[in-house]
């Protein structure tokens, strides 16, 4: 092999060299290229599908909460042809005006008798001078002031009251209402009357 065969291919050599490198950077590239496009693809693709799925689901909480409207259509039998009506719908006609003269309003019915607060029952004269009442336990001086407006002034008083005439006297009694069944005023004005002192502090303490 002569100088000028073996200078021809080195020179061959030295061309193919570089082409060939310059080839696998440019296939490694475009590989890459195809790679990172696949992926992007499927990126979208699938935000693509989420988003129609959000979609899709706000539409159907939206007809389940009954924000959809249905649709509208012009009434031709309108005379401007601009009014609209809901589809399958019929449009309300408006309803006769009565040439009728108004009936006469109707008397409230009366207040029934059980509706209305008991009225405090009449004691029973008594013509001794009024004793303390605030000998009964649970019923001190602003209670006295309240029952002797009511007529209550003499422990004897309190000792006869009947189940029925307790309970209407309570419930004239205000704030204090349940106080006299609470501190048995009832038994305690029964002992006091009978002038049993012993009973009374066995069973409600010293006077």
């Amino acid at each position: 092999m002569d100088s000028t065969t073996t200078t021809n291919h080195d020179f061959a050599q030295s061309i193919v060299g570089p082409i060939t490198i310059i080839h696998v950077i440019l296939m490694v590239a475009l590989a890459a290229a195809a790679v990172l496009m696949i992926w992007y693809g499927g990126v979208q693709r699938r935000r693509r599908r989420e988003a129609e799925q959000q979609v899709e689901e706000d539409r159907r909480i939206a007809e389940e909460a009954g924000a959809t409207v249905p649709a509208q259509e012009a009434d031709p039998n309108q005379p401007d042809g601009g009014s609209l009506k809901i589809a399958g719908e019929e449009t309300p006609q408006p309803a006769e005006v009565s040439r009728e003269a108004p009936a006469a309003e109707t008397p409230a019915p009366p207040v029934q008798e059980s509706l209305r607060e008991p009225a405090a029952p009449a004691p029973a004269p008594i013509a001794d001078a009024p004793s303390d009442l605030t000998q009964l336990k649970g019923l001190g001086p602003k209670l006295a002031a309240t029952l002797a407006e009511l007529g209550y002034t003499h422990i004897a008083q309190i000792a006869a009251l009947t189940p029925e005439d307790a309970a209407a006297l309570d419930a004239r009694l205000g704030a204090f209402q349940g106080r006299m069944a609470r501190d048995r005023w009832i038994e305690q004005a029964k002992l006091l009357s009978a002038g049993d002192r012993a009973g009374y502090e066995a069973q409600f303490g010293k006077l």
